[in-house]
């Protein structure tokens, strides 16, 4: 068989909750050693949203596929050791502890170097250095400070924040393209690096045309955008695109919470969409015929598709603007996503097998190489590779790792 893309690369995954943890997940999907390091009590996920009492929640399940784990009590003197050692055999070291953490336990940038020359080591944190450097980070605060919810519901009403855990899992995959890199690099230097990646900073890069269009604001009015009045911050604009085509959610029947879809109306589908809604003569009326003549009436506009979608259920509506080439999607319910065939053809909602639990549905590899294919395996139970790791690979004796527990270092 093909090595697959990180085979041979051993991670040190030092992580808890989700931001880590989907990063090391997705580096375990492209087939590295990727080896769960937590306290005896184990991550904090495993206990919270439980579905089923005394069973590894779906939280902590859905982000930990693919890992081995190992516990370790790295406050005492022996953990420390142990520690050093696992440092020393890794080729990539990933912690999200709060700033400053790993630091005093002992294990400094200077000092991790020194163990181990080669290793990149990436840190997942809240912010960057500045005033915000010691403020506690969750997903939504790094929504709120990185651009997105201030831009993301509808102009009378609160900022909101998005369904897409663009803080947490976002995060994630920007430090995965940061140690990728880095690897990449040492091929060439021989040496490993440090790679920080700050959740405010990985919002704010997936808000980047909000901050394009406040430069723009400085020359007038947004006109792709259906509000009607505007100051010096760019407005929340519900379910508007703000780019070069308008996009809007429309209503479909019987009129349900997920029974819309979205519509773009392009130059080109403008007469298309006008006979289908039953008003052919605007496809030529010089009041709406041209994008310009649209662009002050985008209400007016997707209120007249509206009258038509809103009288046909949602995959119908799909089917006749799809005959059109027009670019539309139904909004798809996480049920029916769960139940989407071609999302479970293309291994992108899997069922796997679990130990405790039976089985559970979990997010398949976005991430399709031809030649490192995935397959998704359980997450692994509390330091369940402690014998493995410990004895097989490091070396200890069965009876130190007896007293390694009876002590609490693992």
């Amino acid at each position: 068989m093909t090595p697959k893309a990180l085979e041979g690369i051993r991670v040190l995954d030092m992580t808890h909750v989700q931001s880590g943890p989907s990063a090391t997940q997705l580096l375990a999907w492209l087939g590295a050693d990727v080896v769960k390091l937590e306290a005896p009590t184990g991550d904090i996920t495993r206990r919270q949203l439980r579905d089923l009492p005394d069973v590894d929640s779906l939280y902590f399940t859905m982000l930990n596929c693919n890992k081995r784990s190992i516990t370790l009590n790295t406050k005492t003197e022996r953990g420390k050791e142990i520690l050093t050692e696992l440092i020393r055999r890794s080729d990539v070291m990933v912690e999200n502890f709060g700033p400053g953490a790993v630091d005093r336990m002992g294990f400094t940038w200077d000092r991790i170097k020194e163990i181990n020359p080669r290793i990149v080591y990436a840190s997942i944190k809240g912010f960057g250095d500045g005033p915000y450097t010691n403020f506690k980070a969750y997903e939504v605060v790094a929504q709120a400070m990185g651009g997105s919810m201030s831009t993301t519901g509808f102009e009378d009403g609160p900022p909101l924040a998005t369904g897409a855990q663009i803080g947490d899992s976002g995060t994630g995959v920007h430090a995965v393209a940061g140690i990728l890199a880095a690897l990449f690099q040492r091929e060439r230097t021989g040496r490993g690096q440090r790679v920080n990646v700050a959740m405010q900073h990985a919002v704010l890069n997936l808000c980047r045309v909000k901050l394009r269009d406040q430069q723009r604001l400085a020359h007038g009015p947004l006109a792709e955008y259906p509000n009607e009045d505007f100051g010096d911050e760019v407005p929340r604009s519900g379910n508007a695109s703000g780019g070069g085509q308008p996009g809007w959610a429309v209503k479909c029947a019987p009129g349900g919470p997920n029974d819309y879809v979205y519509v773009i109306v392009q130059p080109v589908g403008w007469k298309p969409i006008s006979e289908l809604i039953g008003r052919p003569e605007l496809a030529d009326d010089p009041e709406w015929a041209t994008p310009e003549a649209r662009l002050p009436k985008l209400n007016k506009m997707f209120q007249l598709i509206e009258e038509w979608s809103s009288t046909l259920p949602k995959w119908e509506v799909l089917e006749r603007l799809n005959a059109h080439n027009i670019p539309c999607g139904p909004i798809l319910s996480t049920k029916e996503i769960i139940e989407d065939g071609s999302l479970v053809a293309n291994e992108m909602v899997v069922t796997v097998p679990h130990p405790e639990r039976g089985e559970f549905v979990t997010v398949g590899s976005p991430l399709k190489l031809s030649d490192s294919p995935v397959e998704v395996v359980a997450s692994p139970l509390l330091g369940e590779h402690n014998e493995e790791v410990y004895v097989g690979e490091l070396g200890l004796g069965d009876e130190e790792l007896h007293l390694l527990k009876s002590n609490g270092v693992i």
